[in-house]
């Protein structure tokens, strides 16, 4: 049986592919489109990074180098500056206090909320009472009233209680939270109606039910609720300014405003010592939201949706 040789067959290419220049420019379109986002995007970062870096370079330079003006180049005075800290300035709290008042403050307040919210979030959930929609909304609604309305009334309870300059005045008014309950709220509502009624008919307890389920099953919420709590009571001003006018309960926040006013009063303004202490007042927070980023994204994304 005789075969045709190949040599004698014509070659057959691959397919023309169409619509592979339309599909090209495409390609190149939307690379380019995201070439400016990133652009745009690294912009805006350091745009936002530029304040941190300043104040990171001043703290590192001593008082008489800011005289010729906001050094570009980090200088080599950090642990000098940093050894003046430690040691205090007349009239100012010290660093080692200020940092544990705030850290006392911080985690006070996160804890007490959270114990609040906790129940409050639970109850609106999974109980059916008359009045549930509406008490959540009487909730709902203290998220629009700033917490410098009702600093007045709540200073005169304090002061006519014998909390003013102790730990108790300052954590004590700030551990009611509407921002804890509605996130805890939203993530409790994912729960299947049928996973309560399953526990019912097991026998298990609100109360059981609470600590068993839902708590073990929310600690992404409760890591983000957490995490929002501290940097919250970390970063409070208006209130330790009224409540704590000794120096022994001064705040790292109180301490950089008292700082402020301590530095101009010398010949050479210590402006490196305000940014550094700066510095300092920002390393907890950040540590914080490094350390729990990945359950504070899957709680803050799961609590709001």
């Amino acid at each position: 049986m005789m075969t045709a040789d190949r040599r004698d067959q014509p070659e057959v290419g691959p397919a023309p592919v169409l619509g592979l220049p339309k599909l090209t420019r495409r390609v190149r379109r939307g690379s380019g489109a995201s070439t400016v986002r990133h652009v745009g995007l690294a912009l805006v970062a350091a745009l936002f990074a530029l304040p941190l870096y300043l104040c990171a370079v001043v703290a590192t330079h001593s008082a008489s180098d800011l005289l010729r003006g906001v050094p570009i180049l980090p200088g080599g005075q950090i642990w000098a500056n940093l050894s003046t800290l430690v040691k205090g300035i007349p009239d100012t709290p010290k660093l080692v206090s200020m940092l544990v008042n705030s850290a006392v403050m911080a985690l006070g307040v996160t804890v007490l909320k959270l114990a609040l919210s906790i129940p409050a979030a639970y109850a609106v959930s999974f109980f059916r009472f008359r009045g549930r929609m509406v008490m959540f909304a009487l909730i709902f609604v203290t998220l629009m009233m700033p917490i410098e309305v009702r600093f007045f009334p709540t200073y005169a309870v304090t002061a006519n209680l014998g909390l003013l300059n102790t730990q108790t005045g300052l954590i004590l008014p700030l551990v009611a939270s509407a921002t804890a309950v509605f996130l805890l709220r939203q993530f409790f509502r994912t729960f299947p109606l049928e996973l309560a009624d399953a526990a019912r008919l097991d026998g298990v307890g609100p109360m059981r039910f609470l600590v068993a389920i839902v708590l073990p099953l929310s600690r992404p919420v409760l890591a983000a609720v957490a995490v929002l709590e501290f940097i919250y009571g970390w970063n409070q001003y208006l209130w330790p300014l009224l409540v704590a006018s000794s120096l022994k309960r001064a705040t790292v926040v109180i301490g950089v405003k008292g700082l402020i006013g301590a530095a101009q009063s010398f010949a050479v303004p210590q402006w490196d010592l305000v940014m550094l202490l700066a510095l300092v007042a920002l390393i907890p927070p950040v540590l914080v939201v490094v350390v729990m980023q990945r359950w504070f994204v899957r709680g803050l994304m799961s609590g709001i949706s």
